[in-house]
């Protein structure tokens, strides 16, 4: 966060490695905005993420997806990403030229314990698709975007958002 360009912090990761939760305690630690994007598709579509991918399929809420990253002009914002914005590289690129990247780095186990609601939770997936082989196909895309990993894995919140102050 050198230059005023790249003011904002960008958390991608999968669901439930608690992007929106640390994303709204770091920004209220670092006097910044916050956004969910996931919350913002649903105003703008007026509807939930699960009704989207349910009579419009996957493919379409990434669609979506990437016209809300695409259309996002913030500076100093914490904006915590849908689990599945590193489908597209140019979203990704987009907020990488004006934030720093940050993975919330959590295994599979522990994401595990924390969905409960996968079947029904909005999740961008085919619908054969496990959250064995979702985490297996992002986990690389969060590796090739991220600046920063944020071993999440045993801390709570706070602990996170200390990391990535640390980090920054």
């Amino acid at each position: 966060m050198t230059t005023e360009k790249r003011s904002n912090i960008v958390l991608i990761g999968m669901p439930g490695a608690g992007k929106s939760t640390v994303g709204i305690i770091l920004a209220k630690r670092l006097s910044l905005n916050f956004v969910d994007t996931d919350v913002l598709i649903q105003t703008t579509q007026g509807r939930a993420l699960q009704d989207i991918v349910d009579r419009d399929g996957h493919i379409a809420l990434r669609a979506i997806e990437e016209k809300v990253l695409l259309g996002l002009q913030l500076s100093r914002h914490v904006i915590a990403t849908g689990g599945s914005a590193v489908y597209s590289k140019k979203a990704m690129c987009w907020l990488r030229d004006n934030g720093v990247i940050i993975f919330l780095d959590l295994p599979l186990a522990a994401l595990k314990t924390r969905i409960r609601d996968f079947a029904t939770r909005g999740l961008a997936k085919r619908a054969d698709q496990s959250l064995a082989d979702l985490y297996a196909e992002r986990r690389l895309l969060y590796e090739r975007y991220a600046e920063i990993s944020v071993d999440c894995l045993g801390l709570d919140q706070d602990e996170v958002c200390t990391r990535i102050v640390e980090s920054l």
